[in-house]
């Protein structure tokens, strides 16, 4: 079973130096998580899984990012780099 999805695009305001990723855990997270991922968009699909996207500063906050979605005790189901110039396709 393969699922297709559109990456979400970045917003014009993005620096140079951010990098764009999509991280998608099993099952789908209420509302009160939204703050602990701010500047992240979340999109709960249909297969169940909840999606996260958005601009992440540098590779430290990609790894604080991945321990948030760790202490959730949620599996993790990927992390992709998502290239603007991609994004925007």
């Amino acid at each position: 079973m393969s699922e297709t999805h559109t990456p979400i695009a970045p917003t014009e305001d993005h620096t140079d130096h951010q990098s764009f990723y999509e991280i998608r855990i099993e099952g789908h997270l209420d509302s009160r998580w939204k703050a602990r991922f701010a500047g992240l968009t979340f999109l709960l699909e249909e297969s169940g899984n909840t999606l996260l996207a958005g601009p992440v500063v540098d590779q430290a906050a990609l790894h604080g990012l991945l321990r948030k979605v760790r202490d959730l005790g949620m599996p993790l189901i990927s992390v992709t780099r998502i290239s603007p110039g991609h994004a925007d396709a």
